[in-house]
């Protein structure tokens, strides 16, 4: 009875969270909408999609020097021995440009929110190591700061270097490994680090 009780509240508030993700991106992509862009821009993260997660990016001309970047990345997949890396990611980012936009340096301030449910991986790297009995389900919020460049392909096509740092507040459930469904604890963690990292294809849609 226990147990049923946890899940159904795990399931609430992931639910809740991801309410949350939604309304923060629909909102941006609403404002988005409203600028007269004088470029529109779609593009995939190879980078991040190097983890198999499908990710988008929409980035809109705001000026001669500044963009707004709206970026997504959801990984539903079942990997093999229970291995999890599950996640709804939200990112949107404004940008300044050093020369034009679309082209050359840029800095970024940027803000991010996500779901997940991840565990079972090992890697013996850092902290990851934690990841290799455990399994950890919650949600994330927080923002940072990057630089990037950007290098004219063709009229159509660019290529994008993104990498950046800033915090996260993670809320977070620990359950145990492979064999076992019950939680073992929960609790907050502050993260500082890189919180973005990219190598994108970009496409002028407009």
């Amino acid at each position: 009875m226990q147990t049923y009780v946890n899940i159904e509240n795990q399931l609430t508030s992931m639910n809740r969270q991801l309410k949350k993700i939604l309304l923060v991106l629909t909102v941006t992509l609403l404002f988005s909408s409203t600028i007269v862009a004088q470029k529109v821009a779609v593009k995939t993260n190879l980078l991040y999609g190097g983890t198999a997660t499908p990710n988008l990016q929409l980035e809109f001309g705001l000026s001669k020097k500044s963009t707004l970047d709206v970026g997504a990345g959801f990984n539903w997949f079942d990997f093999s021995d229970n291995k999890k890396f599950k996640h709804l990611l939200v990112q949107p980012e404004y940008r300044y440009w050093f020369c034009e936009s679309f082209n050359g340096h840029f800095f970024g301030v940027h803000a991010h929110g996500a779901q997940f449910n991840v565990g079972n991986w090992d890697i013996p790297v850092g902290r990851l190591d934690t990841f290799k009995d455990r399994r950890y389900e919650g949600h994330l919020f927080g923002g940072g700061l990057s630089w990037g460049y950007q290098w004219v392909v063709s009229p159509r096509w660019n290529f994008e270097v993104n990498l950046g740092g800033g915090y996260a507040r993670i809320d977070y459930t620990e359950y145990c490994g492979k064999e076992c469904g019950s939680p073992i604890s929960s609790g907050k963690h502050n993260y500082w680090g890189v919180t973005r990292a990219g190598l994108s294809i970009v496409y002028f849609i407009k």
